[in-house]
């Protein structure tokens, strides 16, 4: 979720103050206020004048909360055309919009795997892509996956976005980059206090989340070139061994609609299903 702000600043006649009001709005359209005295001089103010502008200052809030809802902004604002151009943006890009409501699930001891495990993804009109997963590096990320795909999770879900020559993103049970498995899991890189090495190169699998560090769920994307800045930032919990070729077929050949990588839902790659092999 992104915060937007709009800011107003005056100066009331004969005040020896500048008044600011900010409202910060979220998303969702949850709007804080916040309003800010600054002193142009150190001089009181008397009561009655006090009221008048705290007055002024609410007619404002008023104003300001009117046009509140025609400016909103996508978080997921995606990538320019480049692997180079993309690095300021592209952290925003694999962000999925999953419900900021949903808990964290903890798995216990005897759930969480280790070792290495194997998953094939069959894609419609494509093939089958061959991942290995590294639950030694990310357990909770592989825990979660792979009891999704037992579970059938995937099977009919599709790539939602996808950016040309950099990635492919699916998973989301909406379809549209805000959907989840119900709950969230902790993410598995450095910034969050994980020591996960493995890095996003070509063929990587990685957990998408939202600006929440353990905001990730159920939504992936899977690396079409290398791209580092990733690395430290999400949780990267496998590779790519058989079936790249698919992979560039969709980041070449799908059409975007827009340099977000948002895909029409009737071009959507179809994931028919995802198997655990080990």
């Amino acid at each position: 979720m992104e915060v937007l702000q709009k800011t107003t600043c005056c100066f009331l006649p004969g005040r020896p103050f500048l008044y600011r009001l900010s409202l910060f709005e979220s998303a969702e359209h949850n709007a804080v206020y916040d309003i800010h005295l600054f002193y142009r001089k150190e001089r009181p103010m008397k009561k009655m004048k006090l009221t008048a502008v705290l007055l002024c200052l609410a007619l404002c809030v008023l104003t300001l909360a009117g046009c509140g809802d025609t400016e909103t902004k996508n978080e997921t604002n995606q990538t320019g055309s480049n692997t180079t151009a993309a690095s300021s943006e592209t952290e925003k890009s694999t962000s999925a919009l999953m419900s900021q409501s949903e808990t964290l699930k903890e798995f216990s001891e005897e759930e969480l795997l280790s070792g290495k495990h194997h998953v094939e993804m069959d894609i419609q009109d494509h093939g089958t892509v061959t991942l290995e997963l590294d639950a030694d590096q990310a357990p909770v990320s592989v825990t979660s996956f792979i009891q999704l795909a037992k579970d059938g999770f995937y099977n009919g879900l599709t790539f939602h976005r996808i950016i040309n020559g950099q990635f492919v993103q699916g998973g989301d049970p909406l379809g549209n980059g805000t959907g989840g498995p119900g709950y969230t899991i902790k993410g598995e890189f450095a910034a969050n206090g994980v020591n996960n090495t493995l890095s996003h190169t070509r063929g990587a699998i990685s957990m998408a989340r939202t600006s929440n560090y353990d905001g990730g769920g159920c939504q992936f994307f899977i690396m079409d070139s290398d791209y580092t800045g990733f690395d430290g930032q999400y949780a990267c919990f496998g590779y790519v061994t058989d079936g790249m070729d698919y992979i560039d077929e969709i980041c070449n050949n799908t059409q975007m609609q827009d340099s977000n990588g948002t895909i029409a839902p009737e071009d959507q790659p179809v994931i028919s299903e995802i198997r655990v092999i080990d």
